[in-house]
């Protein structure tokens, strides 16, 4: 294959062979719904390579997830509806929208501000379209790791005044070392139930999120 000075283009090629009729058995079956979890796997191999502070790791593991982003290009492009440089150009332009403190005139004092300007321009974009977030707790990927999930939708909770998150100061409550501790002790309990640690969470938080959403809904 004749190699191009642009080193995506090689890559978006060698996808699109990949996926031609006398290219890859493998490739050629797969769709959207069978490699989702790909992706993930390689996000968790990349944060050990950035964990493990090993750059050549982390450059291979950028260029396997960055595989799995070609890869659904190639497959939203057979179908018509997207392709690789429609997906650059919306997070480029996603990119310059929410950031008006460095691309426009917006002024921001810190951090905080630059935050709280993101996440309302984000809920700004999102009206009149069916994934406009009416409800504080919108937002929260549903296949996120159960405890991961379970303290982003308490952070939202908390931000939309639902819940009151018990104060740092308070000497009753456990240290962080105690809260390391009785999590991997509830963990190993559970285990030794043969109980699934990961569901019974997933579980909790779905039914906490349910009664959540309807206090919201009867207050709204």
């Amino acid at each position: 294959m004749k190699r191009n000075k642009f080193p995506i283009k090689d890559l978006l090629k060698v996808m699109e062979r990949l996926r031609a009729p006398d290219g890859c058995p493998w490739d050629q079956e797969q769709d959207h719904m069978s490699i989702r979890f790909h992706a993930v796997e390689e996000v968790y191999e990349m944060i050990d390579a950035i964990e493990a502070k090993d750059d050549a790791e982390l450059e291979e593991e950028l260029g396997d997830l960055l595989l799995q982003v070609v890869f659904h290009c190639q497959l939203g492009r057979e179908r018509g509806v997207f392709d690789f440089d429609r997906v650059a150009k919306r997070i480029t332009d996603k990119l310059i929208h929410r950031h008006p403190h460095v691309f426009g005139t917006t002024k921001v004092k810190g951090v905080d501000e630059v935050w709280k300007n993101w996440e309302a321009l984000k809920k700004e974009e999102k009206v009149g379209t069916k994934h406009e977030r009416p409800s504080a707790l919108d937002g929260v990927p549903r296949h996120l790791p159960a405890l991961q999930r379970t303290q982003k939708l308490v952070k939202k909770a908390a931000k939309g005044g639902m819940v009151e998150l018990p104060k740092s100061v308070d000497n009753e409550r456990p240290t962080k070392s105690e809260v390391r501790t009785r999590l991997f002790e509830l963990a190993a309990y559970a285990q030794a139930k043969g109980w699934n640690a990961e569901e019974m969470l997933r579980s909790e938080t779905d039914k906490v999120e349910k009664r959540l959403r309807k206090k919201e809904s009867a207050t709204g």
